[in-house]
């Protein structure tokens, strides 16, 4: 881990936001077009995660033949893309905005086409506006071996970061969503 991914001395222990997501419920997408964990995606990942103890969650996705690389084998870059989602899916349960600022990357072991990935993260640390989180991708179940890991700097940010950065477009048609529940939540939580 390279010293951008280790908190600082005077970081602090993560704190459950009171009104996070119980331990158990599913955390849902953020946003139905999210490439990680939204509906609207027919090639995405479409990441199941769900709130555990603590400031931890646990999410599932499988790879599919849409998500290979080599013959057979995932992607590297989409095992990068399911570890990120599952550690900004952390933000719900902090109830802070935070986008990835740095994500580093262990492949262990390929995972094959029709695999299962299990995965976990939780937050290390917080220090002002940067949330330090580790992640683990196993196969074979919760407990089988790791296939990838992560360790990954998130930056809290306000909603204007996806308002003066966003495709207007997309940002248009999310604010002008008339659900309201739908719509806070497309700028709540971005990995």
């Amino acid at each position: 881990m390279t010293t951008a991914l280790t908190p600082p001395a005077g970081a602090r222990p993560p704190v459950r936001h009171p009104d996070a997501p119980a331990p158990g419920e599913p955390l849902g997408s953020h946003y139905e077009h999210c490439f990680g964990c939204g509906g609207g995606q027919p090639h995405g990942l479409h990441l199941d995660a769900r709130a555990e103890e603590g400031v931890a969650v646990t999410a599932e996705f499988t790879v599919t033949t849409d998500h290979q690389g080599a013959p057979g084998l995932a992607h590297g870059g989409v095992l990068a893309t399911a570890l990120d989602e599952t550690l900004g899916s952390l933000g719900w349960l902090l109830r802070v905005i935070a986008v990835t600022g740095r994500l580093e990357t262990d492949f262990v072991r390929p995972v094959p086409v029709g695999t299962a990935l299990h995965l976990a993260a939780h937050v290390t640390a917080v220090h002002g506006r940067k949330i330090y989180a580790t992640a683990t991708g196993r196969i074979g179940g919760p407990e089988g071996p790791v296939a990838v890991r992560a360790d990954a700097l998130f930056i809290e940010v306000k909603v204007d970061h996806f308002i003066d950065n966003g495709r207007s477009e997309e940002i248009q048609a999310a604010m002008a969503d008339p659900d309201t529940q739908r719509r806070a939540r497309a700028f709540e939580v971005n990995p």
